[in-house]
């Protein structure tokens, strides 16, 4: 297919010479009209990042409906059971920034393959684990090598391939995939328990790291920032114990509640760390964080977007989880052949959203999806007890799907445009934790209202009726705060 390069420049250094032969690869303004194709290594190459991004989303969701199977295989509780994902989520969601930054300046593809050697061998680890304490150091381990794989995977992402269409089709790809890993981790988790235990599950990970670690090396271009300035340890130190504390907070709310000592201290040492951070970084000669990046508009609104579409989607589809099997009484097999449905319309939509970006705008294409999402999500509150409503939420879940999917893509090119490469990474570093800090809260902080509620029905009614209202507006603050109203968009953007 043929792609025009972007007109503003990109320029690619590869600055490690071990496999790659050091080459600047120029994209010159001026050459909007050039007709490009992606090459067979340029395929390749967005094959092997996109195939880690689709293995982390997989981790996500395909251990979910084993818990029941693991807890009763390793001895474990049903309150320790939240620690099989929040062992993954704490430091998937709090080291991001962290290995963002390092891969910024010591080497993103070398990073990138020491964190999937790391995320294989915790795999490896799970799967065989004896004991809930093995296991769970193979989850945190995971969660680990997720916080390296991200950031790293999406800096080489956006640095090998040019602003516009190059990059627009990329992310769409990789946008796609992440939605779908996530959709497909919950129908083939239930199929693999069923077939060959819970232990499989951990398993299928195992072989997705060991597909693509062999490929990466050779392929990668290795990237940094020319400059080396110091870490900012004390910035590192407060953010990433900042998003720690707060991850750890809200997991342990879903499954305790807000009044626990632990949630209380926890709540506050995570926004105490992370005002400290932003003392920290206006300080500091070498920020972790540039602050001035952090008030650009695009970054602002954008991880805002971001934020709000992740966390309200994945709420979504926790709820409807629960009142499609407790309350229509579907099985496990079934309620994910619903989420196939949502799977497959996400993949169509991942193929249209950077033709709809090209044609309307980043910004744009963000606010429509926010505002369609939200409507959609509105369409379920007609749920009920009766055997139809399969089919209402089958058709309310997969059109928000294919909204949020342009939100996804969308966000992230917002965000992104216009940073130049050695900030990628810090750049990158926050879409993903963006990602990884709205899938872990958004069940958190709607799942206890579900679970209050007088009865299932009236508590999935009232978490939809917040989910929609947030994202309504949320869509309307950002419209606002891009300034959409104001001037027109460059569809570039």
């Amino acid at each position: 297919m043929a792609i025009e390069t972007s007109s503003s420049t990109n320029t690619h250094a590869v600055a490690d010479t071990s496999t790659t032969p050091a080459v600047s690869v120029p994209h010159p303004s001026g050459t909007a009209g050039l007709s490009t194709r992606l090459s067979a290594r340029d395929k390749l190459v967005l094959f092997v990042l996109c195939a880690a991004q689709f293995m982390v989303a997989l981790d996500f969701s395909v251990l979910n409906v084993a818990l029941p199977e693991l807890g009763r295989d390793l001895g474990m509780s049903q309150a320790a059971l939240q620690w099989a994902v929040t062992a993954f989520a704490l430091p998937s969601g709090g080291f991001l920034l962290l290995f963002g930054r390092i891969g910024d300046l010591y080497g993103r593809r070398r990073l990138f393959v020491f964190g999937l050697a790391l995320f294989g061998a915790a795999s490896v680890l799970a799967t065989f684990a004896w004991d809930p304490a093995s296991f769970l150091a193979g989850r945190a381990l995971q969660g680990l090598g997720a916080a390296v794989i991200v950031p790293t995977g999406m800096s080489l992402l956006t640095t090998t391939f040019p602003e516009g269409p190059q990059r627009d089709r990329a992310l769409g790809i990789s946008g796609t995939l992440l939605s779908l890993g996530f959709t497909i981790g919950m129908v083939a988790g239930g199929v693999l328990t069923d077939t060959a235990g819970w232990r499989s599950t951990m398993g299928l990970l195992s072989v997705f790291a060991l597909l693509v670690l062999p490929l990466a090396p050779g392929l990668l271009p290795e990237s940094r920032t020319p400059e080396r300035p110091h870490l900012d340890v004390p910035g590192a130190v407060t953010v990433t114990g900042g998003l720690l504390s707060l991850i750890y907070a809200l997991s342990t709310a879903a499954d305790r509640g807000f009044g626990g000592t632990d949630v209380i201290v926890t709540l506050v040492a995570g926004v105490a760390l992370l005002a400290a951070f932003v003392y920290v970084e206006s300080r500091t000669a070498a920020p972790l964080v540039s602050l001035p990046m952090l008030r650009r508009r695009t970054v602002a609104w954008g991880n805002l977007g971001g934020l709000v579409t992740f966390s309200m989607m994945s709420t979504v589809v926790f709820v409807l989880t629960l009142y499609l099997q407790e309350t229509l009484q579907l099985s496990a097999f079934e309620t994910g052949l619903v989420f196939g449905v949502q799977g497959v319309l996400s993949v169509v939509a991942g193929t249209y959203a950077p033709k709809v970006i090209g044609r309307f705008g980043a910004r744009r294409t963000l606010v429509g999806s926010l505002l369609g999402q939200g409507a959609f999500v509105t369409t379920l509150l007609g749920l009920g007890e009766g055997g139809w409503s399969v089919w209402l939420a089958v058709a309310g879940v997969s059109l928000a799907s294919m909204c949020h999917l342009g939100a996804i893509i969308s966000y992230g090119l917002t965000v992104t445009s216009g940073v130049p490469d050695e900030e990628q990474g810090l750049a990158t570093g926050l879409v993903t934790s963006t990602q990884q800090v709205g899938i872990t809260i958004g069940i958190p902080l709607l799942g206890v209202v579900a679970t209050t509620a007088p009865n299932l029905m009236r508590g999935v009614h009232t978490v939809l009726a917040v989910d929609a209202a947030v994202v309504l507006v949320a869509g309307v603050l950002v419209a606002l705060g891009l300034g959409l109203g104001r001037r027109r968009e460059a569809t570039a953007s």
